[in-house]
């Protein structure tokens, strides 16, 4: 069974920073992409972040330009750098990695982004 541990959420300020950590119990090299799902209040759960096998990173139009997202392979962790915060980040963090249409799921991270 794999395992995706999440770190990282909390209570920012507008503009402010937070990096979260999802850490995965098999070699990130298994698996064809890992990133990061968000879901608010009464909304679908949306794709923030992912990142491939091959390094190719994508980003919801919402988040491009203060996201990014990387990876430590020797620590088979991934990490989402958030910066420039707004109100509307503010969601339960979900992070994932597929193969093909199979996903495995951490257990979510609270992220509030108020004054």
């Amino acid at each position: 069974q794999v395992q995706l541990t999440e770190s990282g959420g909390g209570l920012v300020q507008p503009g402010g920073s937070l990096r979260l950590s999802c850490k995965i119990s098999e070699n990130i090299f298994n698996f064809n992409s890992a990133g990061y799902y968000r879901q608010a209040p009464g909304k679908e759960r949306e794709l923030v972040a992912s990142i491939n096998v091959g390094g190719v990173t994508r980003f919801a139009d919402s988040v491009k330009g203060r996201f990014t997202i990387s990876r430590d392979n020797a620590k088979n962790t991934v990490y989402l750098q958030m910066n420039a915060l707004k109100p509307e980040d503010t969601a339960v963090y979900y992070c994932f990695a597929n193969i093909l249409s199979r996903y495995n799921w951490g257990q979510g991270t609270q992220v509030t982004v108020s004054s």
